[in-house]
């Protein structure tokens, strides 16, 4: 390969991004699943954590997903009693989810989870590394609209 060739596809960002977090997705879903949690659950969980009450409807909005899929991981979180339902007062026809201390407690051991693997994922790091990774990290996720 000369100069003038084209960056090959495992040299670039995507690429590697993609297959770092396909490793770090599987190895979260696996741990996680030791909590009975999914990680669309774990989501939900944090997004009830981060805007507090929320309709069922906004919740599928803000997650990019189908409000059915919404109802099906919030009944799968209500058994586990880590949301509950509420009537919204304001429209009685609405549902917000509500997360409990129970679904405080599983995102607190999601979080413990999630950085046991930032642990193993960045050991190859020194600490320097580390904190311009997080920051660049940060960046690149606010662009979308991540949470960052």
């Amino acid at each position: 390969m000369n100069a003038a060739d084209p960056v090959p596809l495992t040299a670039t960002t995507t690429y590697r991004l993609g297959l770092l977090g396909a490793l770090a997705g599987a190895r979260f879903t696996e741990r996680i699943g030791s909590l009975r949690l999914k990680p669309k659950d774990v989501a939900l969980l944090g997004l009830l954590q981060s805007d507090g009450p929320t309709a069922q409807l906004t919740v599928a909005r803000r997650l990019g997903v189908a409000p059915s899929l919404v109802v099906t991981v919030a009944d799968r979180l209500e058994v586990l009693g880590a949301v509950r339902r509420l009537r919204d007062q304001s429209d009685r026809r609405r549902q917000q989810l509500v997360l409990t201390d129970t679904g405080q407690e599983l995102l607190t051991r999601c979080a413990a989870i999630a950085r046991e693997l930032d642990e193993e994922l960045t050991a190859g790091l020194d600490p320097a590394a580390r904190q311009a990774l997080d920051a660049a990290l940060g960046t690149l996720t606010t662009g979308p609209g991540l949470p960052s």
